[in-house]
This record gives C-alpha cells, structure tokens and sequence, in this order.
C-alpha cells in the first residue's frame, strides 16, 4: 500500500521558516523523482521544486528559487522542503509527489505523477 505522509506545516509570520517533510511506504523510493506542489484557494495546483533520485539534480519554481531548498534521504524514504524568507504568497496546502519517469521534461507536470500525499497546510502571515 502507496503511503505518502506530509508534516511540518502550521502558521508562521512573514520572513520566518518551516521544514516539511514526507515519509513514504509501500513503493521504491529511490526509482522515484519527488518534488512538492502547492495549491492554495481558488488556484490549480502549482510546481514548487522537484529532486531527482539520486538528487544530483534539482529545479524550483523561479518564485521560491533562492529561499526553498529541496533535499531526500533514500535510505529513510523521506523527502524534504525547507523554506526560508516565507511570504504571504506562500501560503497554500504543501503536497509531496511520486514520479517515476527519468524525462526532466515532466517533472512539473502535476498529471505525471504517480503517487501523492493528503498535503499539509501552510499559512504565512503578514
């Protein structure tokens, strides 16, 4: 049985930081790419960042480029998204991602993955 789990959201004031995680089960992990989305009121969901398996290779949406880092540990199954200088803007339910195609040209394609977690709730205060 697939299992992604997020944790780590909450309410925090602007300029401050969270780390999210996502603890995974039930596939291969490491022949995953995973990234995190977001979707916040009345929008679609949006690409954030996204780490290949092995995770020498990395990609952010330009928006939180510089201020968000995205990092794995295959060896415990878990993804994870720190974000730092959090805005307002940021605010939305944070989802981690399964996608199991190597072709980079996917990878910000929400219907190109596989798997998905329940999201988690990020608010950012002004």
């Amino acid at each position: 049985q697939v299992q992604l789990a997020e944790s780590g959201g909450g309410l925090v004031q602007a300029g401050g930081s969270l780390r999210l995680s996502c603890q995974t089960s039930g596939f291969t992990f490491s022949s995953y790419t995973m990234a995190w989305f977001r979707q916040a009121p009345g929008k679609e969901r949006e690409f954030v960042a996204v780490i290949s398996k092995t995770s020498a290779i990395t990609y952010y949406l330009l928006a939180v480029k510089g201020r968000f880092t995205i990092t794995r540990d295959n060896a415990k199954n878990t993804v994870a998204l720190f974000m730092n200088a959090l805005k307002p803007e940021d605010t939305a339910v944070y989802y981690c991602a399964a996608n199991p195609s190597v072709d980079s040209g996917t990878w910000t394609n929400a219907r190109e993955y596989d798997y998905w977690g329940q999201g988690t709730q990020v608010n950012v205060s002004s």
